[in-house]
């Protein structure tokens, strides 16, 4: 994913919110619900009501940035409304956008020992 490097600060909008919502919309949401400055410089995530799109709202420097995701099947992991804000690492995020559940990675059996 083109975007944020690794180390920028990532909030994650609990619950569902409204997919229609545009770049001015979401940055409102941003300052208001997560009580962060839009401009400055994290990422903040919004995930739709049916559980299949997530939108990333990013400011670079010079502008915004929205990205977002629809996927073909399965749901973004999230947490419900009442947990309100969560804070996600980079890696976190890169696992949120691939659709795996960054709450609970599944890293499988270590590598088998050569030699």
């Amino acid at each position: 994913m083109i975007g944020p490097g690794t180390g920028v600060r990532v909030y994650l909008a609990c619950g569902v919110t409204d997919m229609r919502k545009g770049i001015t919309g979401l940055a409102a949401l941003a300052q208001e619900q997560l009580r962060q400055k839009p401009t400055g410089g994290a990422v903040f995530a919004f995930r739709g009501r049916k559980g299949d799109r997530v939108k990333l709202l990013y400011w670079d420097g010079q502008g915004f940035c929205l990205y977002y995701k629809v996927l073909e099947r399965g749901r973004f992991p999230w947490p419900s409304a009442g947990d309100g804000v969560a804070r996600l690492t980079s890696a976190q995020l890169a696992m949120l956008w691939e659709g795996i559940d960054w709450r609970r990675p599944d890293w499988g059996a270590p590598p088998a020992r050569v030699g």
